[in-house]
């Protein structure tokens, strides 16, 4: 099996169980009877542990150059933890099996970001197709799992993930072992200052926000959905839509790159990002342009991590990529994700789900005011992974 197909793999699992999750978990809390802001502390959870976990597993891999055998071993525990759903523990034991799950969960894809940029070495360009088996992956999921669910109760949702975690499982192991590098007594440059530098710091309030922003949809868009007399298969594949647009943009982005600055592509998707949540605030029941909206998930997600991605291994070089993949992950994916997934609980408990998707789009516009003000091209690195 060639090394493309190896790393593709373990990326095709990981999303997959995001395809199976992140649409129906919301749906299969609220059948279990919690309230919305019960549902949105969950569901932050899958959030929450990113601020400590990413740090804790990035740290360990720079320092040991054991990348695989911490995705091994999270992939592992993270699988065993999530069985304790089927335990039917109530809401605080439920948080707890979360937060378990997450934390090695979570340990994994920003170990794996690293080990397929250094694996692809100066084909760096190909990161593109291999993490588009991740979006084909989360597609099949959410079309499968969706369609399932057309037939079987929402409560069978944990039984339909069990595949999905064997498949995560069996790929980490196809990946092939790591030689350890141990990081030098002395590396090149201060991670304090490069996280100080202006630019970076611009950089990572932008990404926090942008995550706030998307609380309210990874929690409450199938609620949301639902609550306007949509069906889960066509939930299922509306989540979808917006993945295929995904797969499109990174099968192009080499040419954005190549036409347009970094700060000009963030800017422009920031503005279709903010455009994305004011339709689903209010023309939810237009299909035509509700599928527009999914389409715009291209910018909300894809075109921004593609950048970040990039701007992450050229700012933090080889000595600090995996501490800065792991702030990334942890201060924007983490920190952003879980605030804006409870914030958006408050917001549906006391008003409705279109009340939430406004709140995303009014942080959206803070974000596109500092990135104006304050993103550069990030200062030059000698060395990059």
């Amino acid at each position: 099996m060639s090394i493309y197909w190896r790393l593709s793999n373990l990326y095709f699992w990981f999303f997959a169980l995001l395809g199976g999750l992140l649409p129906y978990w919301s749906l299969y809390l609220e059948g279990e009877g919690y309230s919305y802001l019960q549902i949105a502390t969950l569901m932050a959870t899958i959030q929450f542990t990113k601020i400590i976990a990413p740090s804790v597993w990035g740290y360990l891999g720079d320092r040991t150059g054991q990348r695989v055998r911490l995705v091994r071993f999270g992939a592992i525990f993270g699988s065993l933890f999530f069985a304790g759903v089927f335990l039917e523990p109530g809401f605080y034991g439920l948080l707890l099996v979360m937060l378990a799950f997450t934390f090695f969960w979570n340990a994994i894809l920003p170990l794996y970001e690293v080990i397929t940029l250094r694996s692809l070495g100066k084909q760096k360009e190909k990161y593109g197709k291999v993490r588009l088996w991740g979006s084909v992956g989360f597609i099949g999921a959410v079309g499968l799992v969706g369609a399932v669910l057309e037939f079987v109760p929402i409560q069978s949702l944990p039984l339909l993930l069990l595949p999905v975690f064997v498949g995560i499982g069996i790929s980490a192991f196809l990946v092939p072992s790591e030689r350890g590098e141990r990081k030098p007594a002395a590396p090149e440059g201060s991670l304090r200052e490069i996280v100080a530098h202006p630019a970076v710091i611009t950089f990572f309030v932008m990404n926090f926000l942008l995550q706030v922003s998307h609380g309210a949809y990874y929690t409450f868009f199938s609620i949301h959905l639902e609550q306007h007399g949509y069906g889960k298969l066509s939930i299922g594949l509306l989540w979808s839509l917006g993945v295929i647009a995904e797969i499109v943009l990174f099968l192009v982005m080499h040419r954005l790159f190549r036409r347009f600055s970094v700060r000009q592509i963030v800017i422009g998707a920031l503005m279709l990002t903010l455009i994305r949540w004011a339709l689903i605030a209010e023309v939810t029941d237009m299909v035509p342009v509700l599928i527009l909206a999914q389409c715009l998930h291209a910018a909300s997600y894809g075109a921004l991590h593609a950048v970040s991605v990039g701007y992450i291994q050229q700012v933090f070089g080889k000595d600090h990529h995996g501490q800065g993949q792991a702030l990334y992950s942890g201060l924007t994916f983490g920190a952003g994700g879980a605030l804006g997934a409870w914030m958006s609980g408050f917001l549906v408990e006391g008003g409705s789900t279109s009340l939430a998707f406004w709140g995303s789009a009014a942080v959206i516009a803070v974000a596109v005011v500092v990135t104006w003000r304050g993103l550069r091209l990030p200062p030059s690195k000698s060395e990059t992974a």
